[in-house]
């Protein structure tokens, strides 16, 4: 049965092909539910997804939570970047003066409406001013736990090496060769 990941981004794409090997894209504009739970997203998408076509699903949701805001925005990091952007971000944790933040995938991997599973990927960070630009959403203004780097500012393999994705999918991956499923 045919793998296929949810995605009109390349990156991501490329990144799930990298730890996974046989997978393939496929864009598919899905509704997304508006909910602070990325389980509850995700699953909604994927049985969605279940309706469009034949085939085992892969949909992700990566969030920043931020500490000074109780762990918004969460699943609507989209939302706070469209409205108050990186920079905007940055902000709120600095007038609260915490800058403590969670970045986390949740990878969900369906087989049908019943079969449906999830995978989970942390990461703990810190929020710090935008210094590099980056066309992958956050990553400016995210430094992990340990680093003295942002995500934008690592190369694409010292990210890969350490992401909430990576984590994701390497959880993905064993749950596959253990099934029988890759």
């Amino acid at each position: 049965m045919t793998l296929y990941f949810i995605t009109g981004n390349k990156n991501k794409f490329n990144e799930v092909k990298h730890f996974l090997g046989e997978v393939e894209q496929l864009e598919i504009d899905l509704p997304e539910i508006q909910s602070i739970n990325p389980k509850e997203i995700v699953e909604a998408k994927l049985k969605e997804a279940l309706k469009h076509k034949d085939g085992s699903f892969i949909i992700e949701d990566t969030s920043l939570y931020l500490s000074c805001l109780k762990g918004l925005p969460g699943p609507l990091i989209k939302w706070f970047l469209a409205t108050i952007g990186r920079k905007g971000l940055f902000e709120i944790a600095d007038k609260f003066s915490i800058y403590d933040a969670e970045a986390k995938t949740i990878i969900g991997y369906a087989r049908n409406q019943n079969e449906i599973s999830f995978f989970e990927g942390v990461i703990k960070g810190t929020i710090v001013e935008p210094k590099h630009d980056s066309d992958f959403g956050w990553d400016p203004i995210f430094q992990p736990e340990g680093y003295s780097k942002t995500f934008a500012e690592m190369t694409k393999e010292e990210k890969t090496k350490i992401s909430m994705r990576g984590q994701a999918l390497k959880k993905l991956k064993e749950f596959l060769i253990k099934r029988d499923l890759r």
